[in-house]
């Protein structure tokens, strides 16, 4: 860190040394409460939040010139949230001492208690400097496991406390009062975990948390074992909270695996994803390399697969190698339809799950709240009750059969390797037995959706639908399925009604809630035993 400028580097150096000085105070006055010791904290407002200011406003200036992409960037961002924690801890230890004025029984406090507690937030903001200047990851850890340290000193008051409610001796206002106080100390706890997982995030340049260090760290040695040095970069965080990134030789500049991480329960879908593909249809799916789990989280190594994802193919390749990864995840797909098929019906509940996730809809796009209306003397319904009719429907109307799917069937989910002419899936959480027009209508949509308005990118994409459309078409027919287009449909209606909720550009959003609408409306205009004559305009739904 030694190029940051000067400024930044005293500034925080200053407000360390002032932070320290407050809390000292503060560990002071409870061993010996003082008025003049409770005002000389209570003045120092200033100059700790002036501090803060000023770095914020260097880390400013400098991010101005610097790439989001570059290590610097995520340093100074950093940098911006040890300043605001450490304020934060000046904050709470003054309000610590607004709840003790109101506490007129001061040894009901148990006073004795807190020294210990300060020493342990004192010894954090200690080694945040050299944990910042020194790369001192080692550090940076112990920081944030002060936190726990502290979190179980109040563990002991609050037990302290409740088991005094009972005495009448106490007054309940200062018990109360005292409960409080504990729980600003429990706070400057917290502060000093953010702090620590700030300053390891600089330190190794990647955004993380301690969970996600821990992990991360331990999967790396597997291949570090193996030789050569790895760097890390962020790859995508999904909507789920996880994150991806990749381990890339240092030379080389190679990927030499993926790593991924989150709640654990998320990433223990995953990885059983990724089994049952391996023992259903191998080579489709990338291998597990290791596997991690601390606490609430768990993370992956992944091996890294060959290839770009079939969104970019869309959006950047030639239309020949566009035509080539088309027809290779069409033929992939059949054959996993045709080795995976059981007869056991599928219900496909597009309207159920759309149902659950109108409301999250609406809260991106208010607009979409459409009450009933009237049009030439005819009442229009509103959209929620077309889903209620057309979910009555959908639930008579059931595949002939299940397959297994990949349940998140978006183009950034599926690789193409043009050197092997082959298809791999990632993402592999919601893989299971069910209708195979849950990923045909997933597919479709998210082709349909992605946010590009250059013309001939648009037509590539309509033509592409209408293609891998007929596909799918051409296997229902084979195999008997007489119902496909009437659930597609509705599959259709599903995912550009509930795909809303991820963009905000008004134009797409609305076209696509009016195609949902419309797609609905057909499937209740096939009169009930009809279902299989119903037959869908898709160059009209994908045109723009």
């Amino acid at each position: 860190m030694t190029n940051l400028p000067k400024t930044i580097r005293e500034n925080l150096h200053f407000l360390c040394a002032e932070i320290d000085g407050q809390l000292l105070q503060l560990e002071a006055f409870f061993k010996e409460p003082t008025i003049a010791r409770a005002r000389r904290i209570l003045e120092r407002a200033g100059y700790a939040h002036n501090l803060k200011a000023r770095i914020h406003a260097a880390c400013v200036r400098q991010l101005a010139n610097t790439r989001k992409d570059n290590r610097k960037h995520l340093t100074l961002r950093s940098l911006e949230l040890v300043a605001t924690d450490l304020q934060r801890i000046a904050n709470l230890a003054r309000q610590s001492l607004r709840h003790v004025e109101r506490i007129d029984a001061f040894a009901t406090l148990l006073p004795e208690r807190y020294p210990a507690v300060v020493r342990s937030v004192r010894k954090g903001v200690g080694k945040i400097e050299n944990a910042f200047f020194d790369n001192d990851s080692k550090q940076a850890i112990e920081i944030g496991e002060l936190q726990k340290k502290i979190e179980t000193d109040y563990r002991k008051l609050f037990k302290a406390y409740t088991r005094d409610m009972g005495n009448p001796k106490l007054r309940p206002a200062d018990i109360a009062n005292s409960l409080l106080v504990a729980n600003e100390f429990q706070r400057m706890g917290d502060s000093l975990n953010t702090i620590s997982e700030a300053l390891i995030s600089a330190n190794i340049g990647q955004a993380v948390n301690l969970e996600r260090y821990f992990s991360l760290q331990s999967l790396k040695s597997d291949l570090e074992g193996a030789g050569g040095g790895l760097k890390i970069e962020t790859i995508a965080e999904t909507r789920s909270g996880s994150s991806v990134s990749a381990l890339k030789n240092k030379k080389t500049e190679e990927v030499a695996a993926v790593f991924k991480d989150g709640e654990k329960s998320k990433v223990r879908e995953e990885r059983a994803g990724v089994k049952s593909w391996h023992e259903i249809y191998p080579g489709l799916a990338p291998k597990i390399l290791s596997y991690e789990k601390r606490d609430q989280s768990a993370a992956l190594l992944i091996e890294h697969l060959p290839g770009t994802t079939f969104e970019h193919i869309v959006l950047n390749g030639s239309e020949e190698i566009c035509k080539k990864a088309l027809a290779s995840l069409s033929t992939t797909l059949k054959d996993v339809w045709k080795q995976t098929k059981t007869s056991e019906p599928a219900e496909l509940g597009s309207m159920q799950q759309l149902a659950e996730r109108l409301d999250e809809v609406r809260r991106i796009h208010p607009e979409f709240k459409d009450p009933a209306t009237r049009f030439a003397g005819q009442k229009l319904p509103c959209l929620d009750e077309l889903v209620a009719e057309a979910n009555a429907r959908e639930m008579k109307v059931s595949a002939p059969f299940s397959v297994y799917i990949h349940g998140d069937f978006n183009v950034d989910n599926i690789i193409y390797d043009p050197d092997e002419n082959r298809i791999h899936f990632i993402d592999l959480h919601r893989s299971r037995y069910m209708d195979y027009v849950q990923d045909v209508s997933v597919f479709l949509v998210s082709n349909y959706r992605l946010q590009v308005r250059d013309r001939d990118t648009r037509h590539r994409i309509m033509r592409l639908c209408l293609d891998f459309h007929k596909s799918a078409k051409a296997f229902a027919r084979k195999h008997g399925d007489d119902t496909f287009e009437f659930r597609l449909a509705l599959g259709l209606a599903r995912s550009f009604a509930s795909s809303t909720r991820f963009i905000f550009d008004k134009q797409l959003s609305r076209r696509m809630w009016l195609r949902a609408r419309y797609l609905i409306e057909q499937t209740i205009a096939c009169k009930a035993g009809e279902e299989a004559r119903l037959r869908l305009p898709m160059k009209e739904i994908f045109v723009d």
